[in-house]
């Protein structure tokens, strides 16, 4: 007997007790069909499909065994709930993920018959679906359409999307580009928004990672195709698309533009145009933006690119040599310097720390670090320290601060002659202030209080990491270090 486990029409019945029930959809959550369609979620063609499989395996009469429509109740309130557990407003879900659900809660529910019997009819259907597209003469690709941001529907480029995927997978060992196409098409559907296709040759590549490594590199290449489309359209002002194989045409004039950009929106120098933009462009090694890995560059992206109003328009090789000219500002050949930088950290070679990366090139170009300063004895120098903290914080300047000059806990004040609180208190404000300054919004900020060993409050400052006692008297964000003389 076969198994009828897709329940096609909008209006599928449910069996529940020799009774039919009409479905009910699931508002927000949707179903992408094979050919790109989508239809609303309908829990009850769940119910309807176990039911088929429990009659395929134990025949007709257990259409009305109650047993065997508490079970089906029972799997598939499981498999609702795992598929809507995360389920956000709007989710949609392939029809294969659902299938796969079922197959994973009837193996959980030691039906392992049924659930053979379920394997193998997937099976065999999709033996069918290859062997009718095999025959066919029609396109694989679904026709479907893509949504822009004002709304309006355009035919999707599936030439440009195969293009790129190829494109990524190029010179790499043990990838297919057909794989990754694939896992892109079985997540695409009609309608579907723009920042949407962008983003799923990624996922799918990034979904192929645990099976092979060099798909990480993929992912970067295709990540980058979203990056030159959203720089390139915001330095441009009008929607431009790029391969990696045009962009040795590209780069010089885009660099041009950027530059241009940056310093009209003040988050570069004005310095940076008076530079022979001409030839550092014609420097620009395009093939260097292949070379990421996956999280490096969306590390990159997240962070250190510079961006207007959350859109990034900073690509890869014009952000090494954005620090690379910050470097050679006050160089006799400029030029020069700047090209010899930039062959070395675009080569990865020689990296540059965080804060040249985040600085190098703009109005307020501070490069270094970490900074080390004594906290002097008194209200002013206390809080000129946390002061200059949260300025060094601001343009991404790591802190370590000795505090041991100030007096310690019950010593003597003498302009009010009571009693210190000692060092503890102050160290506190030091810790909020750096996780409230936050290094620019860009990371976490980092600071170290050190304190010597003669300190009365040293056995204090040694518990100040503790995860227990007065919360007031800890600094969970701090680092702290014995400084032994």
């Amino acid at each position: 007997m076969s198994i009828a486990i897709e329940a096609r029409s909008s209006g599928a019945a449910s069996v529940s007790g020799g009774s039919v029930k009409k479905s009910a959809t699931t508002p927000g959550l949707q179903v992408i069909r094979r050919n790109g369609s989508v239809t609303p979620f309908d829990p009850t063609k769940i119910t309807v499909a176990l039911t088929k499989a429990f009659l395929a395996v134990e025949g007709g009469r257990a259409a009305a065994s109650r047993r065997v429509h508490e079970i089906v109740e029972d799997l598939a309130a499981q498999i609702v709930s795992a598929l809507t557990r995360q389920g956000d407003h709007g989710r949609t879900f392939h029809i294969e993920d659902i299938q796969d659900q079922v197959e994973l809660v009837l193996m959980r529910g030691e039906h392992h018959k049924v659930a053979r019997a379920y394997v193998l009819y997937r099976e065999a259907r999709a033996q069918e679906r290859a062997a009718a597209a095999a025959q066919s003469t029609e396109p694989d690709q679904p026709a479907l359409n893509v949504k822009a941001r004002d709304g309006s529907l355009s035919p999707l480029d599936h030439q440009r999307l195969t293009l790129i995927v190829r494109e990524a997978c190029e010179g790499l060992a043990d990838v297919k580009a057909e794989d990754v196409l694939s896992e892109t098409y079985r997540n695409l559907y009609d309608g579907i928004a723009a920042h949407e296709l962008t983003l799923a040759p990624i996922l799918a590549a990034r979904t192929l990672i645990e099976t092979e490594p060099a798909y990480s590199e993929v992912s970067a290449r295709l990540l980058m195709d979203q990056l030159r489309e959203e720089a390139l359209s915001f330095v441009s002002g009008r929607t431009e698309r790029a391969s990696q194989a045009e962009m040795a045409e590209r780069y010089p004039e885009y660099f041009r533009a950027y530059v241009a950009k940056g310093i009209a929106a003040e988050l570069l120098d004005p310095e940076l145009a008076r530079f022979d933009l001409d030839r550092l462009g014609a420097a620009l090694k395009p093939e260097r933006d292949m070379r990421f890995q996956f999280l490096g560059l969306q590390t990159l992206y997240d962070r250190y690119f510079l961006q207007m109003r959350g859109i990034r328009f900073e690509l890869p090789q014009a952000f090494f040599m954005r620090v690379a000219m910050g470097l050679a500002l006050r160089e006799i050949d400029r030029e020069a310097k700047a090209i010899e930088f930039y062959d070395l950290i675009s080569s990865f070679d020689f990296m540059c720390s965080t804060p040249t990366l985040f600085n190098a090139g703009t109005p307020r170009a501070q490069l270094s670090s970490c900074f080390l300063t004594t906290v002097a004895d008194d209200l002013d120098g206390i809080f000129k320290a946390v002061k200059d903290n949260a300025l060094l914080a601001k343009y991404s300047g790591g802190l370590g601060n000795d505090w041991s000059r100030v007096r310690g806990l019950g010593a003597h004040i003498k302009g009010t002659n009571g009693e210190s609180q000692g060092v503890v208190p102050f160290l506190k404000v030091a810790n909020d202030t750096a996780i409230a300054v936050n290094q620019g919004g860009k990371r976490k900020g980092a600071v170290c209080a050190y304190l010597e060993t003669w300190h009365i409050d040293i056995e204090e400052f040694l518990d100040l990491r503790k995860n227990t006692g007065d919360d007031r008297r800890r600094t969970h964000d701090m680092n702290t270090a014995h400084w032994i003389p």
